[in-house]
Order: C-alpha cells, then sequence, then structure tokens
C-alpha cells in the first residue's frame, strides 16, 4: 500500500511567502514607531542626564570627605599641622593634602569630575584663591571658623552636595541639597 498517498498534504515552501500580504512595514506604521521612540527619548533623556550629574557630584563629594579626613589623620599621626585644600583651576575643581608647612602651589593637586564646581554656599578659609581647612597635632580644626564645601553641577539642577566640618574636634558629616533654606543655605 502506498503511504505517501494517506500523508495530508505538505505546505509547499516556496509558497509562504507569495501570499497576498507583503512582509515589512509601510511608511506610516515605521513613522509611528519613530514618533513613539522620539517620544520616550525626550521623556527619558532629562532624568537620565539628571542621574548621571547627581552621581557625580556624589562622587565628589565622597573625594572631598575623604580628602578631608586624610588630612585630619595625617595631622594626628605626624602630630603637625595638616591642611585640605580646594581651589578651582581653568574651571575644573582640585584638592589637596598637605603639611601646613608646604605652599599650596606646590602641593600634588588632584581633579575632580570636570562637571562639578563650588558652589556658592562654600564657606571654609580662604588664601589666595584657595579655599582650605587646617587639622592641629591632635586632628582638631586648627583655627576656627568651621565650614562647609559645597558642590553642584556645572550643567545646572538643584543638585547639591556638601562636606560640613561641624565642630572644633573634627567632627566631619556630608549633606545633600534640602528645599528649603537654612541660614540662606539650602545644603545643611
Amino acid at each position: 500500500m502506498n503511504t505517501q498517498a494517506h500523508l495530508p498534504s505538505l505546505v509547499n515552501p516556496k509558497n509562504l511567502f507569495n501570499n497576498h500580504s507583503s512582509s515589512g512595514f509601510t511608511l506610516p506604521e515605521t513613522l509611528v514607531i519613530v514618533l513613539l521612540i522620539g517620544i520616550l527619548a525626550s521623556l527619558g533623556i532629562p532624568n537620565w542626564m539628571a542621574f548621571v550629574a547627581t552621581r557625580r557630584l556624589n562622587t565628589a563629594q565622597n573625594e572631598v570627605y575623604h580628602a578631608m579626613r586624610q588630612a585630619q589623620r595625617q595631622a594626628a599621626k605626624e602630630k603637625l599641622t595638616w591642611q585640605a585644600s580646594f581651589r578651582e583651576q581653568n574651571g575644573i575643581v582640585q584638592w589637596a593634602v598637605h603639611s601646613a608647612t608646604v605652599n599650596s602651589s606646590d602641593a600634588n593637586w588632584n581633579n575632580l569630575d570636570s562637571n562639578v564646581r563650588l558652589d556658592a554656599e562654600t564657606t571654609l578659609e580662604e588664601t589666595n584663591g584657595i579655599k582650605q581647612i587646617q587639622f592641629n597635632y591632635r586632628g582638631n580644626v586648627k583655627e576656627p571658623p568651621l565650614g562647609r564645601i559645597t558642590l553642584s553641577s556645572k550643567s545646572g539642577g538643584k543638585s547639591k552636595r556638601c562636606v560640613i566640618v561641624s565642630t572644633i574636634l573634627g567632627a566631619m558629616r556630608t549633606a545633600k541639597e534640602h528645599t528649603t533654606t537654612n541660614d540662606g543655605k539650602y545644603c545643611y
């Protein structure tokens, strides 16, 4: 008996693509897809840019905090006055940790992210364009006033990050922007 006669007829592969519908998208369908992608991108890009700016500020804040702590530790370790110095050079915020006997211009300067700037809320003591905080042989703030260094993004926005030296014993803390002001400052 012929077994092929009982099998249902198989679809010819050549006929799969020869039906009456065309494959692909029409021009209006393509335009709608491009328009939807454009709308989604325009909604997402500002949020992404704000996220990136905030991450940069967080990283810079962390570097500033560790620089101040390093100066404090070195002062206590070597029983000498050490300082953390900050400046803006060619639009880039830089920091250095060095002995107070070393001229600040001769210190080893490190760059923060180029999209970060020193904010006007910065209250550290300034000498010759260099903002600084000094720690004595015990790791305490050598001479008040105490202060804060506040960082903000060059691209704008309300995000701020600060490192605050809050006691003469050298206690430090970090903070970020608030919606309300405290003594004219938003980063407290």
